[in-house]
């Protein structure tokens, strides 16, 4: 999950993610993690007001802490997925060739109407209300694509 400073977004929709891989008792199958493009907030934590948001819904991200992209995550991650359009031509523009297909919009995984996640960091509650509605929907999506994807039932005999 990737989106600018890592401290809204990216470990809100880590933290959604991950709360899904745990109730599917996916944990040690699936590592999901959140990064930023930039770099100016290494070692933060989460806006408190992403914390809080989160919090209200029952995911904890309190003790995620803002990293920046690295050369290695195209290669040990399967999905990297960006919170808005920005983000994914930083990802492109620092992506090796071998790992673009890779790169998707998070939101790919949603029927909303939105695009991208909107940057609630200059907004009010409802900012970060609708990052948690439009990333809840996309994170179950892209679960259950995983799930198919890479976990495809056995037929019983």
């Amino acid at each position: 999950m990737v989106c600018l400073g890592n401290i809204c977004r990216s470990p809100t929709a880590h933290g959604v993610l991950y709360k899904l891989i745990q109730n599917n008792c996916l944990e040690d199958n699936i590592l999901v993690d959140s990064a930023g493009t930039g770099d100016w907030h290494i070692g933060e934590g989460p806006d408190t007001r992403a914390v809080q948001a989160a919090a209200s819904r029952g995911y904890r991200i309190d003790g995620l802490r803002a990293r920046q992209v690295s050369r290695e995550d195209f290669e040990k991650f399967d999905y990297i997925l960006a919170l808005d359009r920005n983000n994914l031509r930083e990802l492109k523009n620092s992506c090796p060739a071998a790992h673009q297909p890779k790169l998707q919009l998070l939101l790919q995984y949603t029927t909303a109407d939105h695009e991208s996640v909107p940057d609630p960091y200059y907004s009010g509650t409802q900012g970060f209300e609708l990052v948690l509605d439009l990333v809840e929907e996309a994170c179950d999506q892209l679960l259950q694509h995983i799930k198919a994807q890479h976990f495809p039932v056995q037929a019983a005999d």
